[in-house]
């Protein structure tokens, strides 16, 4: 029997899953959790070098996916300063780097794809 079923659900701080890979997706998927994820890997980032880096996604977006990324214990926000303007950097947290060989593998397989089926494209 596979280890993600061995009982009928997990539990993970109050919240089941009917398996592990559910728990994860919840974690990790939809449009732009694991895109943040990948652009926090390297080094920490403000949020306007998130937004530089992820034109496309809406600053609403980017920031509620940030605290929901943050809510699951996968992104740390820090704040220095005490009164505006404050400097606020997003980082992963030691979960979240957990996800690096992870996003690596998506990203590797991603650009096999396209490298197989599709075209690199650069902006204008």
């Amino acid at each position: 029997m596979k280890t993600e079923c061995v009982g009928d659900y997990v539990k993970l701080r109050g919240k089941t899953y009917p398996c592990t890979v559910s728990l994860t997706m919840d974690l990790v998927g939809g449009k732009w959790k694991a895109v943040i994820l990948y652009h926090l890997m390297d080094q920490p980032k403000r949020y306007n070098e998130l937004r530089k880096e992820m034109p496309a996604i809406t600053e609403m977006t980017l920031s509620l996916q940030l605290k929901q990324l943050e809510k699951d214990g996968l992104v740390q926000r820090k704040v220095y300063g005490k009164k505006p303007p404050v400097k606020v950097v997003y980082s992963l947290t030691g979960l979240g780097k957990t996800l690096v060989p992870l996003l690596e593998a998506i990203t590797q397989w991603g650009n096999q794809v396209v490298s197989d089926s599709g075209e690199f494209i650069k902006a204008s």
